[in-house]
């Protein structure tokens, strides 16, 4: 990882470790106090000297070194703690004699790494490196890919396959008459994804020359942001200077060229200025001299003359979309089809020549290689256009056979992995790790954010905020990578937080290459022997963190692991299969050091008791493993910050004992056991107790509990005690989930007193809904499910005043018709009705729901009032048959897009066009309830509006 965010990691871990652990420290704390005090002097160096290790080996080297000496600090630090807990098992004169010689042996080996430090410290000076970030801010080599991506709108594209919808769009954009404002239009999406292509092609468009006659001007800017550059650039392009002026401007200062750009532009009639590769928030301040985080403040550069001026803006962060230009709607490119990117490869490979007239074999091999790009048009173009030099088939399938490294070396500097190697530049320190820790995953593989969150965590990458919780800090960093187009969306919730995520294959190789640059992770993955053959598991690095298994468990199993004592992670992906559990034995006999360990889909009948004896573990993953019973020693692992596990007949009444616990899953138990939680204070997720086990808990000692999800039986509790011992969370709850067993049912319950929960799940049987004032008063969010309802529930939920998201699945009501009164539901902006089959009618009187965007509801469902909905951008309707499918498969709707939604739950999901003014908001709905009239006509769908 980035050595100086391995650094900070270290002193952390370290800090912690002396308050933790302090009575095995007594003898050398001293000693620990100075290598923590050493490693933070490296901190203040290292931030600078990350960034110049790409470009200079000597630096390179030199940070290499201290990372292995952080790297030997904490696993002398670990190995003692683990020897001394060992030690206190044995009998007492063993125990001195064994803890003096620990302690002497840990002594010297720490005075060993100072030494070494101090060591490195030193040669930095003989290096010639001492004073690194002075002097030329860019080396040649930086210089060379800076001035080989420098862009210019004349260069443009002849072949442009996938972009034209997107250009006429953006043109559209550019030239609309309705808003005379300035504005700026950004174009987001990773590195190599066209967007410089398609700046190109709007910027010539012959519509964009006709509306911008007079003056437009492009100007390239890049990681290495230079405002007085990127000035110059313009005013050539705007100007028509002599040379006497020219010079005479390059005099000036930044500021005065600054001035001088705004009043040029102010006088002109209207003017388009592309920006290429704006990389941070700070570089467009930069850049517009904007001084004020205001969304009116312009700054001091680009005016707003009232009369259409735009922006056309690329970046690879939506961050930098937004800060520029607050109230545009950011374009965000997307990656081609397969249709497309085989278009694109054929001609780029085959030239003008058909593909068809090759041999049968080359198009197998190029629609196979084709399909690694996922459609990323860099690496496409420069995929054809190698394999275009040579037609021959052993030349393509060499090709085929190590195709990332043909990529990376194609067009040397401006190789794909080059030009997405900059977004790792480009990251601070603290993302860094996170970035890397994505190369643990397989190809392809989908990823749970919420394992992802708490496995940063429980690394160490997330670092304590002020009044935040970790996982929500862990969230923000995912939403960052996520910004800067590093990760990819698989699927949000309702309210649009990201549940399932996805790395595409260059990023996935980018991330691999610089781990196993850090020895971040092991330079093998195992795999299957017979498929890829010159893979040797034994070759771990002894410096090797983390390991990730994703095939041929009991190959992995039976090999040697002794060259890597020091792994702090093992996961294991996609196994399957039942395993003996003496073939687990060899994890805690190797990997004594372990801090995460996940097993999930790992079919395992028991877990040796010997994994007690794991005490640095953090977390442990145990998901769908088919595991029914847990070991008493499992309360061992007091160092245990999150355990994942379900399914399981009885969960051991040790808990207690493991006070860091702080993400506790435990769902689905077959038994209702008594379990003792109440000690572990620093509990944050509760996910899976039951009803019995938590009322004989005294909640209010769980001070940090934010959410909490119960299951089981309810009517072995009484409702007034229940209520009660939700009562005692009122200082930290935020999320409640309770799930009554289907025999049982849920009394009204009175949350009022609890302030900060703002996210209420029911699903069971309840004798009548809570009324309004019981609810808690600053609910956001509620999910009803199963609770068989006979009255009406708007009547009551429409007075909530702070929801925003109302969710009423199936069995949650079992009326005919819903009433929103006039004012009802004043914030809402989501409402879902889903799998309410006997429901007919919602009837949304005039004022009701005046900012709700989202509606989601069954096909036979009929609405009234749907035309004042003026925010609405979005409706999906479930269950529509077949019949309808077919016969407005084709059809447009005005103002509108549909999509058609495959599969057992069929239906049409239409989202509206965005940026439009009330009067055409009033039309898009007004064709918007003609296309569902026409539905309901064919006795299909049964939805109309209604005017009041």
């Amino acid at each position: 990882m980035a050595t100086e965010a391995l650094v900070s990691l270290a002193v952390q871990r370290i800090d912690d470790m002396l308050i933790q652990a302090a009575n095995f420290f007594k003898g050398l704390r001293g000693q620990v106090e100075r290598l923590h005090r050493d490693l933070r002097a490296m901190q203040c160096f290292l931030e600078e000297a990350d960034k110049k290790q790409e470009e200079d080996l000597r630096v390179r080297n030199w940070v290499s070194e201290i990372r292995e000496a952080v790297y030997d600090g904490e696993d002398i630090i670990d190995m003692f703690i683990l020897n001394a807990e060992a030690a206190r098992r044995n009998c007492f004169l063993k125990r001195v004699f064994k803890k003096l010689m620990n302690l002497y042996e840990v002594g010297m080996k720490i005075e060993a790494i100072q030494l070494s430090l101090r060591d490195i410290s030193n040669r930095r000076e003989d290096l010639g490196i001492k004073n690194i970030g002075e002097g030329r801010s860019r080396s040649a080599q930086n210089q060379m890919l800076q001035d080989l991506r420098r862009s210019s709108p004349h260069a443009e594209e002849h072949v442009v396959v996938g972009l034209e919808k997107e250009a006429d769009e953006l043109v559209k954009q550019l030239i609309r008459g309705g808003d005379q404002r300035r504005r700026v239009i950004s174009l987001v999406g990773m590195g190599g994804i066209g967007k410089t292509t398609l700046a190109k092609k709007v910027y010539n468009h012959t519509q964009v020359l006709k509306h911008f006659p007079d003056c437009r001007a492009w100007a390239y800017v890049s990681q290495d942001c230079r405002p007085r550059d990127v000035y110059m650039q313009i005013i050539k392009q705007i100007c028509t200077s002599t040379k006497q002026q020219v010079e005479m401007m390059e005099k000036l200062q930044e500021h005065e060229l600054g001035a001088f750009l705004h009043e040029h532009l102010k006088d002109n009639n209207r003017y388009l200025i592309v920006l290429d590769d704006v990389w941070s928030p700070s570089d467009w301040s930069y850049l517009a001299k904007r001084i004020s985080n205001d969304p009116d403040c312009l700054g001091s550069v680009f005016p707003d003359g009232g009369k259409g001026s735009r922006i056309l803006l690329t970046t690879r962060s939506k961050e930098v979309a937004s800060h520029a230009d607050v109230r545009s709607i950011p374009h965000e490119m997307r990656l081609l089809s397969k249709q497309k990117s085989w278009d694109l490869f054929r001609r780029k490979a085959f030239l003008d020549i058909d593909a068809e007239s090759y041999l049968p074999d080359l198009k197998e091999l190029g629609e196979k290689m084709v399909d690694k790009c996922n459609g990323l048009p860099l690496a496409i173009v420069l995929l054809g256009g190698l394999l275009s030099k040579n037609m021959s088939h052993i030349e393509w399938k060499k090709v085929h056979d190590n195709m990332i490294a043909y990529l990376a070396k194609e067009g040397s500097l401006t190789g794909v992995m080059t030009m997405l190697n900059l977004s790792y530049i480009d990251l601070p320190s603290y993302l860094k790790p996170c970035f890397l820790h994505l190369s643990l995953f397989p190809e392809d593989y989908v990823i749970s954010t919420r394992k992802l969150l708490l496995l940063w965590i429980s690394e160490g990458f997330v670092l304590q905020q002020d009044r935040q919780s970790m996982k929500d800090t862990a969230e923000i960093y995912l939403n960052e990578l996520i910004n800067r187009n590093l990760i990819q969306v698989v699927r949000t919730s309702v309210n649009a937080r990201v549940m399932e995520c996805q790395v595409h294959d260059f990023i996935r190789e980018l991330a691999i290459e610089k781990a196993k640059e850090h020895n971040f992770i092991g330079t093998n993955i195992v795999v299957h022997p017979h498929l890829f053959p010159s893979t040797s598991s034994s070759l771990f690095s002894s410096k090797s963190r983390r390991q990730s298994i994703y095939s041929d468990f009991e190959r992995y199993a039976s090999i040697e692991h002794y060259s890597t004592p020091y792994l702090r992670s093992l996961l294991f992906f996609n196994l399957g299969g039942i395993y003996r559990i003496s073939q687990l034995d060899f994890i805690t006999k190797c990997f004594k050091v372990l801090r995460v360990l996940d097993l999930e889909g790992l079919g395992i009948q028991n877990v040796p008791s010997v994994i007690g004896e794991l005490i640095h573990l953090r977390y442990l993953g145990l998901r769908h493993t088919g595991l029914k019973m847990l070991p008493l020693s499992i309360g061992n692992l007091r160092n245990l910050q999150t355990l994942d596990i379900n399914n399981l007949k009885r969960v051991p009444d040790v808990i207690w004992k493991i006070t860091n616990m702080r993400y506790l899953y435990i769902e689905e138990q077959e038994e209702d056991d008594p379990l003792k939680i109440d000690t572990v204070q620093n509990l944050q997720i509760l996910s899976g107790i039951t009803f019995n086990q938590w009322i004989r808990n005294n909640s209010s000692k769980l001070t940090c509990l934010e959410k909490l999800k119960i299951e089981g039986r309810f009517e072995l509790v009484e409702g007034v005690e229940f209520s009660n011992s939700i009562a005692k969370l009122h200082s930290s709850l935020k999320s409640l989930y309770l799930k009554a067993s289907d025999e049982s049912s849920i009394p009204s319950l009175a949350m009022s007193s609890c302030p900060h929960l703002c996210k209420l799940d029911i699903k069971g049987r309840m004798e009548k809904l809570t009324e309004t004032f019981q609810f808690p008063r600053n609910l956001s969010q509620l999910t009803l499910e199963a609770c068989r309802l006979d009255c009406d529930p708007m009547p009551i939920l429409e007075k909530l005043p702070k929801l925003l998201t109302l969710r009423l699945r199936a069995g949650s009501y079992l009326g005919k018709e819903m009433h929103v009164s006039a004012n009802g539901f004043p914030r809402l902006k989501i409402l879902q009705l889903l799998g309410l089959s006997k429901l007919v009618l919602l009837n949304i009187l005039k004022g009701a729901m005046p900012w709700l965007m989202q509606l989601q509801f069954h096909f036979k469902t009929e609405i009234f009032g749907l035309n004042e909905l003026l925010n609405l951008v979005g409706v999906k309707i479930l269950f529509v048959s077949l019949r309808v499918l077919r016969m407005f498969h084709k059809t447009k709707v005005s103002f509108w897009g549909l999509t058609w939604i495959a599969g057992a739950k069929g239906g049409i999901h239409i989202c509206r066009q965005k940026g439009l003014t009330l009067a055409s908001s009033r039309q898009a709905l007004d064709r918007l309830a003609d296309f569902l009239e026409r539905c309901r006509r064919l006795n299909f769908v049964r939805t109309r509006a209604i005017e009041h």
